[in-house]
């Protein structure tokens, strides 16, 4: 099985400027990615930054990792999708006679992500299977606590269920953005919208966290210097092979 590692970096951030290269505890965003898909791939050529912008190319590569591409500003606007970047990335090794089974998204805002949570989600992964994406439990149980307004406008429930207790409710999930292991043979067929078999791999809330905002990052920073703290940064927050 072909294995693509594909980290997508765009330089267009507005919630966080430049996150990708913002460094967070002394290491370049996008370079925690890097990391978790080295600790995995068999080789550097088959993983792959894709971005448009020519200060993280720069970062990228001092690093040690050659970006095969920059990515067209027509797939680097704000309503650009993955879906088009994905096969964006597909088509250009494809052209140069490569071609991939599998992509393993790994996007630069889950630092916290391992990569031990990389293999153990690819590990999931069959041929028969659309995607195994990354979930965390859900903090709110649509069950419980949360609601629509019908057209009396009166609150309901988003889910019927006769439920006195959050604890009585079935478990929810929400995708966490850390690990997308994908059916190329799916994406070439279908949106990632009209996924249907995708099976879940359920990551810890400590290891979910998506640094979207400029609290999501303060947040990060804190757990990164009281695991400092407590003795060293913990293996749950460490992306080196083991």
């Amino acid at each position: 099985m072909k294995v693509l590692f594909l980290i997508p970096a765009r330089g267009g951030s507005k919630g966080i400027p430049h996150k990708n290269i913002k460094l967070l505890d002394g290491k370049p965003l996008v370079c925690y990615a890097i990391d978790a898909a080295r600790s995995v791939a068999s080789s550097d050529e088959d993983i792959c930054v894709s971005t448009d912008d020519d200060e993280i190319i720069k970062v990228v590569e001092e690093y040690g990792l050659i970006v095969p591409f920059r990515r067209p500003d027509a797939l680097a606007q704000d309503g650009s999708g993955s879906y088009e970047v994905i096969l964006h990335a597909l088509d250009f090794f494809e052209q140069r006679g490569r071609s991939y089974d599998v992509v393993v998204l790994l996007q630069p805002t889950s630092p916290f992500r391992t990569s031990e949570h990389v293999r153990e989600a690819m590990q999931l992964y069959t041929p028969d299977c659309d995607m195994v994406v990354s979930v965390a439990e859900a903090k709110t149980n649509p069950y419980y606590v949360m609601f629509l307004e019908n057209e009396e406008g009166f609150l309901k429930h988003v889910l019927e269920g006769n439920f006195t207790r959050r604890q009585d409710c079935p478990v929810v999930y929400e995708y966490n953005g850390a690990v997308y292991v994908m059916n190329v043979a799916a994406l070439k067929e279908k949106h990632l919208s009209a996924f249907t078999k995708n099976r879940k791999y359920v990551m810890p809330q400590s290891a979910s966290i998506d640094l979207d905002t400029p609290e999501d990052w303060q947040y990060a920073e804190f757990l990164l210097l009281s695991s400092k703290k407590r003795g060293g940064i913990s293996s749950s927050f460490s992306n080196t092979s083991e």
